[in-house]
């Protein structure tokens, strides 16, 4: 491979055996990959604010008729699944510190989804630690010892450890400490690149990768480009072409419309699909907020996935993936066990009953955020699955989806609640200030919360304010109800955590930041842009 040119790296120079990840080589790499991929993905990004355009011109969304041939083309099939990538029955989800390295690993599921994305702040010590913690994982030399507790966490001496799928930050995302000609290189190239560079050939002599999770697509000229992406990675590696698999989470309703093209853009590389729900739903509420009151969502605790246009949507995937031949994985259990045995049983049953759904549809897998619910969740599993490693032999032939029933979001009779409102507050604020302090997976309330949580919390309630939204009790959403009420409720979290830390640890910066994305008239398209300017607002100056 010729080298274009170099990145340059400008962020604190002090981080512990960084110097193992930002090699000259790597560090070129990722200038390769800037050049050749960096224009495609801004105009892509400028397709969405176009296509977003157009749905607040119209008001709807529908089957792309310029791509119905390859929907309707029966013979194409993605690649067979690799061994190690064939049973995904269970897989874990969690940020790329050392201690949830080993537990994910060590935790029976047989996928770890080490996340680079929703449930990681992406502080450049997380960005280098997570690609760090990984490389040893895989030369199986992570441990961690707790500095409070001193409990330490290690692999399990010749256990089958789970297979590790990265998932890189979205394409909106830039990573502003490393540059190429003065331009800053998209976070998602640096997540992939460097873990490709430095893991690629190892895990392909393993032939346990690299395997790969891609968040947040809107279409699939945005997969057409992570192909694109992939087959150049295997090229400058010496990587047989198609070793390196994605999984592609169909999390934008965008997406939901062009499943099959992303599979078919992918087909050499792609391995399955996947069901997110808190995403889905801020992407329901962002691309349709003006949309009217047929579009205004209730409470998100009240969405769940037996929601008639959720259900829609979930039975349209299964569908797609096992007609293409590839994996259908299921929605996520966030629940996080705690010493209240009473609360673990009844969360316990939510979470079965919510697996047993999802076997029964058809999925192969599905998600969890702790190790405590593996089991849990792999009963489920195994009750439909026996010794099978998946079920795409069925096929579901009978589900025929409209574009009408996958935007049927009235279709729900639950409405917007008070008690909806306080907890998109407190969960958004709560979720905000562990962000801003650099932790992604947070537990709020016994549920593991990524950044999909302050999404929806914060897109609620501007949505609600801008559809007039008439609460139980005939209170109308406004700005200056919801800045009252949550003054009150950031009283509550003042009096519960004291003035000292509520002061040393940032809540109000957080509380702030909330209201500004919750109560300005401009919807900001993700919230990650502006935080991410507040999170690394003290290495500005280097």
């Amino acid at each position: 491979m010729t080298l274009v040119r170099r990145a340059v790296v400008k962020a604190p120079s002090d981080l512990p055996r960084q110097e193992e990840i930002l090699t000259d080589e790597a560090l070129g790499f990722l200038a390769e990959l800037h050049h050749r991929f960096t224009p495609r993905r801004d105009a892509l990004l400028a397709r969405r604010r176009e296509r977003r355009a157009e749905i607040a011109r119209t008001r709807r969304l529908d089957f792309p008729h310029e791509t119905a041939a390859i929907r309707h083309d029966p013979a194409w099939r993605v690649a067979p699944a690799p061994a190690a990538l064939l049973d995904r029955r269970v897989e874990i989800t969690g940020p790329t510190d050392r201690k949830m390295a080993v537990n994910a690993l060590n935790s029976g599921a047989r996928v770890w989804l080490a996340d680079f994305e929703d449930a990681s702040s992406p502080t450049w010590e997380n960005v280098i630690g997570g690609q760090l913690t990984l490389a040893d994982a895989f030369r199986r030399r992570v441990d961690f010892t707790d500095p409070v507790s001193g409990k330490e966490y290690a692999l399990r001496p010749d256990a089958e450890l789970a297979t590790v799928v990265a998932r890189p930050r979205g394409w909106h995302l830039d990573e502003r400490h490393v540059t190429v000609d003065g331009e800053p290189v998209p976070g998602a190239l640096v997540d992939f690149g460097l873990f490709v560079h430095h893991n690629g050939r190892l895990l392909a002599e393993q032939e346990r990768g690299p395997y790969f999770y891609l968040p947040k697509l809107e279409s699939h000229l945005e997969a057409r480009l992570w192909n694109d992406v992939f087959v150049h990675a295997q090229e400058a590696l010496g990587l047989p072409r198609g070793t390196i698999r994605a999984t592609v989470l169909i999390e934008t309703v965008t997406a939901a419309f062009e499943m099959e093209e992303i599979l078919y853009e992918l087909r050499e590389h792609a391995s399955g699909l996947n069901a997110g729900r808190w995403d889905y739903l801020f992407s329901i509420v962002k691309n349709f907020r003006d949309a009217g009151p047929a579009f205004v969502l209730p409470d998100r605790n009240a969405v769940t996935m037996t929601a008639p246009f959720m259900r829609a949507y979930t039975e349209l995937l299964v569908r797609t993936c096992h007609k293409r031949g590839a994996h259908a994985i299921g929605g996520m259990a966030a629940f996080i066990p705690s010493r209240d045995a009473e609360l673990n049983a009844r969360a316990y049953l939510k979470v079965k009953s919510d697996k047993d759904r999802e076997a029964a549809d058809g999925f192969d897998g599905s998600w969890v955020a702790h190790p405590g619910l593996v089991t849990v969740a792999r009963e489920s599993f195994d009750a439909v699955l026996g010794e099978r490693p998946h079920q795409k032999h069925r096929q579901r032939e009978e589900v025929e989806v409209t574009a009408e029933e996958l935007l049927a979001v009235d279709s729900l009779p639950a409405k917007p609640t008070l008690e909806g409102l306080v907890n998109a507050v407190q969960v958004g604020t709560r979720y905000l200030q562990a962000w801003l302090g650099g932790r992604g997976a947070v537990a709020v309330f016994h549920l593991m919360e990524d950044v999909a949580t302050a999404e929806i919390s914060r897109s609620q309630i501007w949505q609600w304010i801008s559809a007039g939204v008439v609460l139980e009790d005939g209170q109308r959403v406004t700005r200056e109800f919801v800045r009252e009420l949550a003054e009150e409720q950031l009283a509550a979290i003042r009096a519960e955590v004291g003035e000292e830390a509520f002061a040393a640890q940032g809540w109000q910066r957080a509380f702030d930041l909330l209201m500004r994305l919750a109560l300005d008239e401009e919807y900001v398209d993700f919230l990650t842009l502006p935080a991410y300017e507040l999170l690394t607002a003290d290495e500005t100056r280097l």
